[in-house]
């Protein structure tokens, strides 16, 4: 599948879900995932979300800028997260600071290859002269008392323009459908991210997307379920809207 394409699929419905073999290919005219094991072993080494206003420690996350102009793709120095509570009315309205993604695997094969995919998608989608991108490493988890809640604001916008997200690992979970919704919340479609490299895209100003919990297989043994959000927002835009979840 081209950027082309999948813009094209994006265009029609809104969103597009792609399968883990179409999107390897996809990946590999853009670069390789020649990290992609180290990248994944990654998501063992996140910091716990302490901004849960729902009290919940289930989430672990880290996060990253970057740019995306006429110069290329580059990181942006650390900083905070910031949505507002039009888009987040759980947890945003204030700024979230979260350990950064590795230096090391953020510049390295895996996610350059696949911002770079991102925004050949994008870059057809929408007129941006430049892009704020974020890169969000999600871990979450699932244990027989508590369920995890991979969208805990529930069926949202994430207040940007383009939204991809990846998965990167199951373990031992179940559940976690995601749905799609046009903005007045009738379904658009619905499936779920099961092997690594499975992906959905989202026009993010045309629909909205939740994910119901992931709950654990065995009683007795938690699970995780780990994903790669990038978002894409317009850098010209000054509307507040600073993108994620």
């Amino acid at each position: 599948m081209t950027p082309a394409d999948l813009a094209a699929r994006i265009a029609a419905a809104g969103f597009a879900f792609i399968d883990a073999a179409t999107m390897r290919a996809a990946l590999g005219a853009f670069g390789s995932l020649a990290d992609w094991r180290e990248f994944a072993a990654s998501w063992n080494d996140l910091g716990l979300d302490t901004f849960m206003a729902d009290g919940g420690r289930y989430r672990k996350r880290r996060h990253a800028a970057f740019a995306a102009d006429a110069a290329g793709i580059r990181r942006k120095p650390h900083q905070p997260h910031y949505q507002s509570r039009d888009y987040n009315p759980l947890n945003g309205g204030v700024q979230r600071w979260f350990p950064p993604v590795d230096a090391a695997l953020g510049a390295g094969p895996s996610l350059s290859t696949i911002l770079g995919f991102c925004r050949a998608v994008f870059d057809r989608l929408t007129e941006a002269d430049a892009w704020h991108v974020e890169v969000h490493q999600f871990r979450i988890e699932a244990r027989a008392d508590v369920p995890g809640r991979p969208t805990p604001e529930g069926m949202h916008q994430d207040g940007v323009d383009h939204v991809l997200v990846l998965l990167v690992g199951r373990d031992g979970v179940r559940e976690g459908v995601t749905t799609v919704a046009d903005l007045a919340r009738h379904p658009l479609g619905s499936f779920t991210l099961t092997d690594p490299l499975d992906a959905a895209f989202v026009d993010d100003n045309r629909a909205m997307h939740g994910v119901t919990p992931v709950v654990p297989e065995r009683a007795d043994r938690p699970g995780a379920r780990d994903v790669l959000v990038v978002t894409f927002r317009r850098e010209h835009r000054g509307d507040g809207r600073s993108g994620g979840i």
